[in-house]
């Protein structure tokens, strides 16, 4: 809204309390008439042909009348509706700020604050209502003189501005409130706390808690830890424990959401130390644990793959009576379902749904994650019938979850189907999606549909990350195509996308394959030098690569290089190396190699035993 306008809008608001003494009888006695008319026949005797009370209606009047003593306030409000909503009259009535503020605070007075609330939250988002806070100041201080019935209308009002996000308007009624000395209710504060936590307004959040302590307001616990979790949020553990500490001193104690907080800050930043220090000051306060804690706890060891010890969390729980909410079982289920142990998981939602809990999309989510994983599709499908049986709609990560295990089963054309079904529902495919069905492509060989698909994905703006970037420098290199593939390792690393071992062992594997090894061999020398340590998958291509030029030594040599910097190598290397010296006819290696194999528990496949008779023909004398 223009200055101007706005300037126009409160002039024509003022204008209505100032009139001709002549103006001012006339609509008295009109107020006078509709006012004996609502106490005798009501609102819609009012529209009778006979009656030409609303042909003049305006403003003053209709202040007039909402402000008649006379008049009970649910009369009052029954004709400001009936306005409201009344077809009958040409042009349509619309009140005026002034006519709301009369009306709310005539219901304020009879103590009918739900009424009063209701009509103040059209006063906040209403734009035909929308003035500064000065002037709705000005409309109450007029027809309010009870100090202690202003001070709750502009608390409400404080509060309503804070629930719609007017985060201005309700800042700019604290400080007329703060400049007019009324009481500042704490839990309104809080209100307004919250709803800037909620937005993510954390300066402004900080802002004004830092004005609240300036202002003298108490502060509640309540208010404290909405901005401690603010803080821990921002990564700000010293902050936050600071300002616990300052005002523990002033006889605010934390309580167990603000100790939560501060847990899951530690856990964030992995000092795991704290976390245990936070969990002492918990016991020393006589506080008790509740889900949310255990959540915490129990997600840091799911996160790092240590089952058995999220799994004691739960026992401990159930010790310390503490119940499980569906925050608990969902990471749970998660972390069993990671682990391989899906009967775990389903054991666990079984149990939930015994207790009344109603499993959430992040539930149904993670036990599909489990499923996936061990290619059972047919159970997937089963959860999703329940799932969405229940109202409960797939999001983008159970979409991405289900391409991901259809293309591990190399059922391709299920997860297209998939992306065109997420599409219609107007969700947009992110980079997991298109590389997921990428990758799989390339797995089929597909490469031309792979490479069509990641060109689609950047032309509809998504930026692509390492695995979608390795998964097309991949493909060039199945199409041998390796100009290509440079240009896109090079485009990848201009772009500020850091390329991973996957990424090099792609080029490595590629060029292997063309017997390009001088190119493989820098390429593992230019990635030691950024710190990236080849792989058990980075030896096996280089060896593989120089068994197949009839380099058998220079194999050799890595063969026994990997073995010293600890990594193990599997049946595809010690094939590549038997094959290599049986094709040279060196059999007692090749035979000492097979040995060594089966005493490290791999199976030799048919390959290695066709390669070692192989060199038995070959054998150099």
């Amino acid at each position: 809204m223009s200055i101007q306008h706005q300037k126009k809008k409160i002039f024509k608001t003022l204008k209505t309390v100032v009139t001709s003494d002549a103006s001012l009888k006339s609509n008295q006695e009109i107020a006078e008439k509709i006012s004996k008319t609502l106490n005798t026949s009501g609102c819609k005797s009012l529209l009778q042909p006979t009656s030409p009370l609303l042909l003049n209606l305006n403003p003053n009047i209709t202040h007039l009348v909402l402000s008649n003593p006379l008049l009970k306030s649910q009369t009052c409000l029954d004709f400001f509706n009936f306005l409201n909503r009344s077809q009958s009259l040409s042009p349509p009535y619309k009140h005026d700020l002034q006519a709301y503020i009369t009306l709310i605070f005539r219901l304020f007075k009879d103590r009918k604050f739900i009424l009063a609330k209701h009509l103040l939250n059209s006063v906040a988002v209403h734009e035909d209502l929308k003035y500064p806070v000065s002037v709705t100041a000005s409309l109450v201080e007029k027809c309010c003189k009870d100090s202690k019935i202003s001070t709750k209308l502009f608390d409400m009002l404080f509060r309503v501005y804070s629930d719609n996000h007017k985060f201005e308007e309700a800042l700019e009624t604290f400080e007329y409130m703060k400049n007019k000395g009324l009481e500042i209710d704490e839990r309104s504060c809080f209100v307004y706390l919250l709803a800037l936590k909620r937005s993510n307004q954390v300066d402004s959040t900080l802002r004004f808690f830092g004005r609240m302590v300036d202002s003298g307001v108490r502060i509640s616990v309540y208010s404290m830890t909405v901005v401690v979790d603010v803080l821990c949020k921002k990564g700000d553990a010293k902050k936050a424990r600071e300002l616990i500490e300052a005002l523990d001193s002033r006889g605010i104690k934390p309580n167990i959401f603000t100790y939560n907080s501060l847990i899951d800050c530690y856990i964030k930043m992995r000092d795991f130390d704290k976390v245990t220090e936070i969990l002492n000051l918990i016991d020393q306060d006589g506080l008790a644990r509740n889900a949310a804690t255990y959540t915490h706890l129990i997600n840091r060891y799911v996160t790092d793959g240590k089952i058995e010890e999220a799994e004691k969390l739960f026992v401990e729980m159930r010790e310390r009576d503490v119940e499980a909410d569906i925050y608990v079982y969902t990471s749970l289920i998660s972390g069993n379902c990671r682990s391989g142990n899906v009967k775990r998981a389903f054991a666990l939602f079984d149990e939930l749904t015994e207790r009344g809990l109603n499993p959430n999309e992040h539930t149904y989510g993670a036990l599909m994650d489990g499923l996936c994983k061990v290619g059972e599709m047919d159970g997937v499908k089963i959860l999703l019938s329940e799932m969405q049986s229940k109202g409960i709609d797939l999001n983008p990560v159970i979409f991405n979850t289900l391409m991901d295990g259809y293309c591990r089963k190399g059922m391709i054309d299920e997860a297209l189907k998939l992306q065109a079904v997420m599409e219609k529902k107007g969700l947009e495919a992110d980079v997991f999606a298109y590389t997921t069905i990428a990758s799989g492509l390339c797995k089929l060989n597909r490469t031309g549909e792979a490479k069509l698909l990641l060109m689609t994905m950047v032309d509809k703006g998504v930026f692509p990350n390492t695995v979608s970037f390795t998964t097309l420098i991949d493909v060039h290199c199945k199409e041998g195509d390796f100009v290509e593939a440079k240009r896109v390792f090079r485009d990848m690393e201009k772009k500020g996308v850091k390329p991973n071992i996957v990424t090099y062992n792609a080029l490595i594997s590629g060029y292997c394959k063309k017997e390009k090894m001088t190119e493989a061999h820098e390429l593992k020398h230019a990635m030691e030098e950024k710190g990236i340590m080849p792989d058990v998958y980075t030896y096996t291509s280089l060896i593989h690569g120089n068994c197949i030029i009839g380099k058998v030594d220079d194999g050799l040599k890595l063969f026994r290089e990997m073995v010293d910097r600890s990594l193990s190598p599997n049946v595809v290397t010690y094939t590549a190396m038997i094959s290599g010296l049986s094709k040279e006819g060196r059999s007692d290696e090749a035979f000492r190699l097979y040995d060594e194999m089966k005493e490290v528990g791999l199976v030799p496949d048919d390959s290695v035993y066709s390669a070692l008779v192989g060199s038995l023909h070959t054998q150099k004398p």
